[in-house]
């Protein structure tokens, strides 16, 4: 949690200190930290950014287009509020002004040509045979299949982001690779939309757009996406070590809507037709479920309901 409570001063200065021999409030001595990502003066993606697709493994027609729409969604205006576009000018709030992701070229692999379990260093190759021929300002999303194994995949991580180095007459480029978590651990990475693995049972809610995998897929790249803009080098927003960092959207894990806490997601909106669970439109009529953004505005994590 990104919130510290100090209980283990609180018993100190209760049951240790003989100078507090008289009762005080508790108020006074338990106090929670404010969350702050300290920017570290390295360069973040502003301006117009270009995004690269590489679907690896078989994905349909319409979960292309789920996440290809969501994307699209945070630069457009024509969205009924509250949308993802407004979720996404948080952004805007991080030292140089806006970035505007603009969907520039896909790469299907259906033929898993590296095989079905990739390990990091897979996942860098894929990434650079399209970061070569873009800008400097460019984020090359590498997305698995649900029968793609990765590294560290459901045990420690549901995504990751990083950066490539450059090649022969290309810039330092950025990457994100999301797996799609339907089959093997929609209890982590696709939660909200799943019985969690740990913790407290509630109810899963019903994806917005009725596809567990994909719905989760969405929560993580849109986490993936602010990270990197923010902190797309290790030198940019984060709080914490820089090997460990907490960034833009997983210093707010698990916040989808006013009055969270572990195991719920919060309060959001419900389709009356279809019971799904939202708290953001995006382009050609999709409805999304996007996790909570740290304002450096307000020192808070920020939800859009």
């Amino acid at each position: 949690m990104a919130h510290i409570y100090y209980f283990a001063i609180l018993f100190l200065f209760c049951f240790i200190s003989p100078s507090l021999s008289t009762p005080r409030k508790l108020t006074a001595l338990v106090q929670e930290q404010p969350l702050v990502l300290k920017y570290h003066n390295g360069v973040l993606l502003k301006g117009n950014v270009t995004v690269n697709l590489v679907w690896y493994g078989k994905f349909t027609p319409i979960q292309r287009s789920i996440i290809v729409d969501f994307i699209h969604s945070l630069n457009t205006n024509r969205a009924p509020q509250p949308s993802a576009s407004l979720w996404w000018k948080t952004t805007e709030k991080y030292h140089g002004g806006s970035s505007n992701l603009v969907v520039r070229t896909q790469l299907l692999r259906e033929d898993y040509p590296l095989g079905k379990s990739l390990k990091t260093s897979h996942l860098k190759a894929l990434a650079k045979k399209l970061s070569i021929i873009t800008p400097a300002s460019s984020i090359t999303v590498v997305l698995t299949a649900k029968d793609v194994a990765v590294d560290g995949f459901c045990m420690s991580r549901c995504g990751t982001h990083g950066s490539t180095l450059p090649g022969r007459g290309s810039a330092r480029g950025t990457y994100v690779w999301v797996g799609n978590s339907e089959t093997q651990c929609p209890g982590q990475c696709a939660w909200p939309f799943h019985q969690p693995i740990y913790g407290p049972q509630t109810p899963p809610l019903v994806a917005p757009n009725g596809d567990v995998g994909v719905d989760g897929m969405v929560i993580n790249l849109a986490t993936l996406l602010a990270n990197t803009v923010t902190n797309p080098f290790n030198n940019g927003y984060f709080q914490g070590p820089a090997t460990a960092p907490l960034e833009a959207v997983t210093a707010c894990t698990g916040i989808f809507g006013s009055g969270s806490y572990p195991g719920y997601p919060g309060s959001v909106m419900v389709d009356k037709v279809s019971g799904a669970s939202f708290n953001a439109n995006g382009a050609n009529g999709r409805k999304y479920l996007l996790p909570a953004m740290w304002d450096p505005q307000t020192s808070a994590c920020k939800t859009l309901v």
